[in-house]
């Protein structure tokens, strides 16, 4: 199995998680984040938040965003809370207005980028078995693919870099290894070796 799990936690504060209907035990996620990232060291975490939930204090948000930093979420997103027709939430006191929810996404994913970043940054220099997705001229000039640690069309991608030898091809669906050499974004830089 990929060591790559997307749990959809979608809040951490344990008050908010009970006003969402959600497993009250959200206060334990950071110490089954800690305890998988033991079991396994090469795990990537992937994660949903929902920001501005009705009745969300200015402290639960504070939680959410510490609990960001804390839990070093390799991927995640953010949806700033909407009400959808029917829906018990729409019934909850404390509704922020559109503009103040939107806010606190943006806040979110700020965090959740910077948290990101500085994960991807850890990898270089590390060895990556990456799945060729794209390889104009059959990779002599380069190549874009994935590692276990990137969904496709969601996660960032493996920019591969020209092969130092000429012999070398890189084709679309085929594996290669690779050496992060940097960061640029959600992406890593490799050459292939």
């Amino acid at each position: 199995m990929l060591p790559y799990l997307d749990v959809p936690l979608q809040h951490s504060h344990p008050d908010v998680l009970r006003r969402m209907k959600r497993p009250a035990s959200g206060e334990r996620n950071l110490e089954r984040i800690e305890a998988w990232r033991r079991a396994c060291p090469q795990l990537v975490l992937r994660s949903t938040f929902i920001a501005g939930f009705p009745g969300e204090t200015d402290e639960e948000f504070e939680h959410l965003l510490q609990f960001l930093r804390d839990a070093q979420i390799d991927r995640a997103g953010c949806f700033a809370y909407s009400p959808v027709a029917g829906a018990a939430a729409n019934d909850l006191s404390g509704a922020l207005p559109a503009a103040e929810r939107e806010q606190r996404r943006a806040q979110v994913m700020a965090v959740a980028e910077a948290v990101s970043a500085q994960r991807l940054r850890r990898r270089t220099g590390s060895t990556l078995q990456v799945l060729v997705d794209h390889a104009p001229a059959l990779g002599r000039k380069g190549a874009v693919g994935r590692s276990y640690a990137d969904a496709p069309e969601i996660d960032g991608s493996v920019r591969l870099l020209p092969p130092a030898k000429a012999s070398t091809r890189m084709q679309a669906g085929e594996f290669v290894r690779a050496r992060v050499t940097a960061t640029q974004g959600h992406d890593l830089i490799a050459e292939p070796i």
